[in-house]
């Protein structure tokens, strides 16, 4: 089913194009800002990751706080709101290395995240790591993304996410992405995930994303559903 929220269409009429909220890269360290700080806030129509939402297809919010240091090192802790196993609100913690060789660039790290409020019974607290590897070919660029959490939130358990993603620019503020990835599970069911949209830099500190996000198992459930998403980042 798609489902396509009434204020989707009301940007559609008042922006030229929209950009990637939920598929947000960790900031790099820029000697320019004078700061080692970053802060992010938005949210969107459905809080979608992997594919599927997070949310139950309701609109969302989310915030961030980024420690990024010129080694390359970073920390952050942020949240966002869900509809999940009792729990409305997300939290985590993580902690990464960016670094660059032979003309890659790599992102790893480690999180923690904890499910406020959830059922009894279910496991509100997980540990996840993630690798990137990145590279710009031409005025694309390129993504390779592996995850995997020993045990996973409610009632998944050990699951690996692979992800390859594509961004291009298509004109000044404005760039196409698409991606896609395969979740294998413990106690929940396998899938492909998939997103494809635009992206547009409204200002220097807002983006605005409009995506369509589904999977390949959508009898399973709303979560699985394909559906049209609008958000928004506001970054500094």
């Amino acid at each position: 089913m798609c489902r396509v929220p009434a204020f989707v269409s009301a940007l559609l009429l008042a922006l030229p194009g929209l950009a990637y909220a939920q598929d947000r890269d960790n900031a790099r360290y820029d000697p320019e800002r004078g700061s080692p700080w970053t802060f992010e806030l938005g949210g969107g129509t459905d809080n979608r990751s992997k594919g599927a939402s997070k949310s139950g297809g309701d609109a969302y919010v989310f915030g961030e706080v980024q420690y990024n240091a010129a080694s390359g090192f970073y920390a952050d802790a942020e949240f966002e709101t869900i509809d999940s196993a009792g729990s409305t609100v997300e939290t985590e913690v993580e902690a990464g290395w960016q670094f660059s060789g032979g003309g890659f660039d790599f992102d790893t790290s480690v999180s923690h995240k904890w499910r406020l409020n959830a059922d009894a019974g279910q496991d509100d607290a997980a540990v996840e790591v993630q690798f990137d590897v990145m590279r710009d070919v031409g005025a694309a660029d390129l993504r390779f993304r592996v995850e995997h959490s020993p045990d996973g939130l409610g009632s998944t358990e050990a699951w690996t996410w692979v992800e390859t993603r594509v961004r291009w620019p298509l004109m000044d503020r404005l760039e196409g992405a698409v991606t896609v990835g395969r979740r294998e599970q413990d106690n929940a069911p396998d899938y492909t995930g998939w997103s494809a949209g635009v992206a547009y830099a409204l200002t220097d500190i807002t983006e605005l994303e409009l995506a369509w996000h589904g999977t390949d198992i959508g009898d399973e459930g709303e979560q699985y559903e394909g559906a049209l998403v609008a958000a928004v980042l506001i970054a500094f």
